[in-house]
Parts: C-alpha cells; structure tokens; sequence
C-alpha cells in the first residue's frame, strides 16, 4: 500500500534547483525518509533522471556510518560531482546523526559541523541537496541561522485523517473513530490488530521518542519527563504554563520540581516534534500573552498510548485533531481571546474574556474556529457563537462539530460543518 502524500512531494518538487538546501523534518518515524528515498526518487526517475546521478547517504545505518564526518561525506560527494557536466541529487538521511569533528587544520579551533559540510555541497552548481532530521532544533532553528537564508523546510506530520482515510477507505465515520484511537503513524496501517497496534505506539514512546531525548539532552530525572508527559497528554488543549505544572506534579509526589526544569523538558518535548504550543493571542489588542498556552500533541495515537488508552475524552481527541489539521494544511495557529462587558448580579459591569478555540493563519488569510462536540440546545450554541461576535472583523468564522454531517451557514454567515467533511475538504479554508 502506497499513500502519496502529494501535499509534501509538491513542496519538494516546487523548491527543486532553487540553490538552497530542502531539509524535511518531523517527528521519527512519521515518513520522511520514505518521502525523500522513494516518494520523490520516484518522481525523478520517472523524470528520466538516472539512478546513478541520486547520491543517497543515510547515516542512522551501518553501511554509511563514516559518512557521519562532514569532511568525509564532503569529500565523497564531491569525489562523485565535481568536474561533471550532469545533474546530480544528494539525498542524506537523519542528519541529526552527523557528528562534529575536529579542523584538521586548526584542532584547537571550532569544530566541523554538518552545516559546513552542507554550506560546502551546496556551492556546487550541478548538485541539488535534500536532508531529513527529526530534532527541530538542530534543523529548524539554528539552520536558519548558519544557512542564513540558504535552506528551505518541509515539515512533515504523521498522516492526516484525509491520507488515512484514502488508504483504509469505508465508512468515513467509522474510519474516524479509528483514527481518533489509534492516530496517523504510518506503521500503525500495517500493524495486524488492535492489541499490535497499541503496542507498536507504546513501544514508539519507550522505546524511540523518551530514550531519544533522555540521550540526546542528558536528561537526569526520567521520571518527572515521563510525568510531565503524562500530563501533557491528559490535559491536551487546556491552558497551562510551567508554574501550574509544577505545582500539579508536587500536589501528585510531594517534590518541588524548579519551573525551569518544567521548561526546558517542554522544549525538549517540542525539539522532538511530539508536542506544539499554541499561544493567546488578544484579537483585538493585537497582542500575545506571554502565559498560559496550550499543548497539543503531534499524533493523537501517541497522546493516547501514552496515557494507556485512558480517557478517551472526544472533544479533547476532536481539538487535537483539528489542531494537527490546520499545521499539516500550513497555517499558524493561535488561541484567541475576545472580551464583552458583562452586567453583574449588582447591576455593575465586568470585562470578561472569552476564548476562540483557534485563529488559523497564513498569509494575509485568517479563520476563526471553534471546536464543538455537540451543539444541542440554544444556550451551548449563543456560548459558542458568542465569541466570534465579539472580533470586530470580518474574517470568516466555523464551528466544526461532531454532530451533524451536513454543512449550512446561520444567520450571522458562520459556517457549521460536520468534523469528518472537514478534515476531508481542504478548501473549506
């Protein structure tokens, strides 16, 4: 079974020979290399580009562990394009796994780095350069600034409900309550039952992701990662900051954890591509607050091996997954905060802040969204409602809801969509 994924492919083949460096990046496990080494090396055979002109290195294997050394890799893939007329497609593998080396010619001098091996490569006019790395850090971040503009960034997710949908096919509901269980990693689809596939998101946590980051930043204290993730995972799309989660974990163990400890294993988590924060944002004070934020976690199957398959709360699991969505179609996306004056049982007034589930950007588009389970009465409705009256612009507004299949705007031009329709149309935004 082969899922396309044309939505990244398109984004690879649009940046080809454009004199910078393609770096795909997203969580492990989630498709990039089959992305880079079969996906879009297909594309460029069936472009009648030759198999000896893709230089393909994939250092988390044996066989190109010595390419790890930037000046090794440097030399060989020079070794193969220097001096030649034709086009040649270096494709190098988790990158994150490149070492750095001392300068033969300066031991005492900053080391050689990937990025320098790159910078190098990258100068050839007859070569086009693609890299996958799943540590946002060293791939997102910082490449920004030793490339100084030179790369391009791919993010790839697991798959979106969409993808999965046209892999698994049926009933789409069905195949939604299937996807909000067991979520969008690849392997999921081909593992043989219930019990190998919870297993297989189990062990991804285990086993890849927390020894990942444990050896990776040094972790001392796996334990309060692991709990930290746990609540995380239990309380996605509530507002937190790393005070209350500090004070969660010393209520549940009696420990004083230090709120930069909290901090800095959040951004180890993000580095990872496991979780994404959402920040407030003052709709009409055009402004961030600097806390609390929101959580959501790259994949709802690994939200919910996490905790064990427990709480299996759908608006949290439908918020989570609308969240993904709106990253995976490219926008940014923010928590708004809108406020009415409200009367008092005293007859006095009160500033009241109300929240928009998401603000979805990109460009100079943006949509208000609220994330509704059901809308069964008029008051549920006018307290979802409520908010997007409060903007003061016209930018389009949705409710995305579980309860209902067929889509139809109100009166006030909001439009009211089933979450299956959503998650299958992307020109609903």
């Amino acid at each position: 079974m082969e899922i396309k994924r044309d939505r990244y492919l398109q984004q690879i083949i649009d940046y080809m020979w454009d004199g910078q460096v393609k770096v795909i990046t997203g969580i492990r496990r989630c498709g990039k290399s089959y992305l880079m080494n079969v996906l879009f090396k297909n594309y460029l055979l069936e472009q009648n580009v030759s198999p000896d002109n893709i230089i393909s290195i994939e250092l988390d294997l044996t066989k190109d562990i010595k390419y790890r050394d930037p000046l090794a890799l440097a030399e060989y893939v020079r070794s193969k394009v220097e001096g030649q007329t034709e086009q040649f497609y270096l494709f190098v593998d988790e990158i994150q796994m490149s070492d750095e080396v001392k300068n033969p010619y300066n031991p005492d001098g900053k080391k050689i780095t990937f990025y320098d091996a790159l910078n190098d490569l990258r100068s050839l006019p007859n070569l086009d350069v693609y890299v996958t790395g799943s540590n946002s850090k060293m791939l997102s971040k910082d490449i920004l600034t030793e490339f100084r503009g030179r790369s391009d960034e791919i993010q790839v997710h697991p798959f979106s409900y969409a993808e999965y949908y046209s892999a698994v096919g049926g009933d789409k509901e069905d195949a939604f309550e299937e996807y909000a269980f067991y979520g969008g990693m690849p392997l999921v689809l081909s593992r043989p039952n219930d019990t190998a596939k919870a297993n297989y998101l189990s062990s991804l946590f285990s086993e890849v992701y927390i020894k990942d980051i444990v050896e990776r930043k040094k972790i001392e204290r796996e334990d309060v990662l692991g709990q930290l993730l746990d609540l995380l995972c239990s309380s996605v799309g509530s507002l937190t900051n790393p005070k209350k989660i500090a004070d969660t974990l010393r209520s549940k163990t009696g420990e004083n954890i230090a709120q930069n400890t909290i901090s800095a294993y959040i951004d180890h988590l993000e580095d990872a591509f496991l979780f994404s924060e959402s920040r407030r944002y003052d709709v009409k004070g055009r402004k961030y607050f600097e806390y609390p934020y929101k959580y959501y976690c790259e994949d709802i199957g690994l939200r919910n091996a996490c905790i064990g398959f427990r709480q299996q709360e759908m608006t949290h699991i439908m918020e989570n997954i609308i969240y993904t969505e709106l990253n995976i179609r490219g926008f940014s996306v923010d928590v708004g905060v809108v406020y009415s004056n409200e009367r008092n049982d005293n007859g006095s007034y009160s500033k009241i802040a109300r929240e928009i589930d998401f603000i979805a950007s990109k460009g100079g588009k943006k949509v208000y969204i609220q994330s509704a389970f059901a809308l069964p009465d008029d008051d549920k409705t006018e307290q979802e409602l409520r908010p997007f009256s409060l903007t003061g612009d016209s930018f389009p507004k949705i409710i995305v809801r579980r309860d209902i299949r067929k889509r139809w705007y109100d009166d006030s031009g909001v439009l009211n969509i089933g979450l299956t329709e959503f998650l299958l149309d992307d020109s609903v935004i």
